[in-house]
């Protein structure tokens, strides 16, 4: 869906790297907290486009970020790409920001960045959105996804191969006009087109190993943050479940969850319109509820 608003791409800091960003310009008030959109692996910040485009008419200001190694953000120069990278990463980019704590809205492996980056600083945030993602994730669909991110290796021919790869994968239809797609790779040297991440993220020798930390640990850490919680949750997937969601929800302190019901794994893609409704009836009836977001 082609966006209304038209961002301002941004040069933002890392962890020892730059990350890249656009910046979404609400008409509200200037006192709303500002919304950092952090993408999952293997995707980039474009995946946030329609979300973000959405919630500018309802007066939110927001920043979506490419990750690192992902869109157009730096490479770890180590081949560092765990999940506590990736929450450094958000720490920097929130303090070099300054103002105002804002929201952050992570989607499975963003949504584990911002889970770690809160637990760690307290005060970074004033509340979190964690989009299908929990602690104890099924296997399966964690698998389809790796799957997902390590086949291809070969690249692809043309656009129209990477268009029927996505379509595979989300369960979508096929898109028609392919040319949106050269967000989501890049055409090297040889000729040929290649997802737009760092491949090195994939393999285990490269210190990412740790990417997804043992459910108890993430469990533990989400135990220790105050700030009010969403938890949405795409009633088609196959990635977390409603025990899963429970369990998360014993743990937190002031725990809310939804459920988007014709979505999968990737929610604002499969049905934005009900995604960024429940993130803005979040915004404003939780997190503005009081001065503190409480």
């Amino acid at each position: 869906m082609a966006t209304i608003h038209t961002p301002r791409t941004l040069s933002l800091q890392g962890d020892g790297l730059t990350l890249t960003g656009d910046y979404w310009e609400g008409t509200g008030d200037s006192t709303l907290p500002t919304l950092i959109f952090l993408h999952g692996g293997g995707q980039t910040r474009h995946s946030w486009d329609s979300t973000a485009d959405s919630l500018v008419d309802e007066g939110w200001n927001s920043y979506t970020v490419d990750l690192r190694g992902h869109g157009d953000s730096g490479w770890s120069e180590d081949g560092t790409y765990s999940i506590e990278s990736y929450a450094r990463d958000t720490v920097s980019l929130v303090r070099s920001l300054g103002g105002n704590p804002p929201v952050l809205v992570g989607a499975s492996m963003g949504g584990l960045a911002s889970l770690t980056a809160q637990s760690d600083n307290p005060e970074l945030a004033r509340a979190l959105v964690l989009v299908d993602i929990v602690p104890r994730t099924a296997t399966e669909g964690v698998k389809r996804i790796t799957d997902f991110m390590v086949g291809h290796s070969d690249g692809f021919a043309n656009l129209d191969e990477v268009a029927d790869a996505i379509a595979e994968y989300t369960g979508r239809e096929r898109r028609l006009n392919v040319e949106g797609l050269k967000k989501n790779v890049r055409l090297r040297a040889d000729g040929r087109w290649y997802w737009h991440w760092d491949p090195r993220m994939m393999q285990p020798n490269a210190q990412s190993e740790g990417r997804v930390p043992d459910a108890d640990a993430l469990l533990k850490r989400a135990s220790l943050i105050e700030v009010p919680t969403l938890i949405v949750r795409g009633g088609k997937s196959d990635v977390i479940d409603e025990e899963g969601v429970k369990e998360l929800e014993g743990v937190l302190h002031k725990p809310y969850s939804t459920v988007v019901s014709n979505a999968r794994h990737m929610i604002a893609g499969d049905d934005n319109k009900s995604f960024a409704s429940a993130v803005n009836d979040f915004l404003k009836n939780v997190v503005l509820a009081s001065p503190s977001g409480a």
